[in-house]
Order: structure tokens, then C-alpha cells, then sequence
């Protein structure tokens, strides 16, 4: 299994799990938009940067905050890998 693979099982885990979503985390599709498919506000992407700064060490700035970078897992994945370096 590749490693982006990987940090997205990791991730739709780890959103499932602090938002208490009512699917498993094998039913998100990467490219589904969280804010229209699950109802994520600007509390939960709160509830998912500090899971991601919990899980994967990472600490996330002021500039990378955006609607675009936390609407799927794809782009929360891209943000992880860029963070991680």
C-alpha cells in the first residue's frame, strides 16, 4: 500500500472518529467535499487541525487554513505531506 494511500485511510479514520460521523471511514471518497457531504463546519475543521497536529506532528500556520485545503481528504493529504516535508 503506497504511503498516500495510507495517510488517507489514516486521515478518514481520524475524521470519523472526532466528528462522529454515523459512516465508516472506507465510505468517504477522497475527492467527496466534506463541508456539503457530511455537513463539516468551521468547529469540526477546527476538531480535524488539532487531531492533525496530534496524530502526525505537524503545526499548521495561520496561511495554511483555507476552504480548499480542508474540503477533502485529498486536500487535508496534500497539506499533511507538505507539512511533514
Amino acid at each position: 500500500m503506497s504511503d498516500e494511500v495510507e495517510l488517507k485511510q489514516q486521515l478518514k479514520a481520524m475524521i470519523v472518529e472526532r466528528l462522529f460521523l454515523k459512516v465508516s471511514p472506507e465510505e468517504i471518497p477522497d475527492d467527496a467535499n466534506l463541508m456539503e457531504t457530511y455537513g463539516v463546519d468551521s468547529v469540526n475543521i477546527f476538531e480535524i487541525v488539532v487531531g492533525l497536529e496530534d496524530e502526525f506532528g505537524i503545526s499548521l500556520a495561520e496561511e495554511d487554513f483555507s476552504i480548499e485545503a480542508f474540503a477533502t481528504v485529498e486536500g487535508i493529504a496534500e497539506l499533511v505531506t507538505q507539512k511533514r516535508g
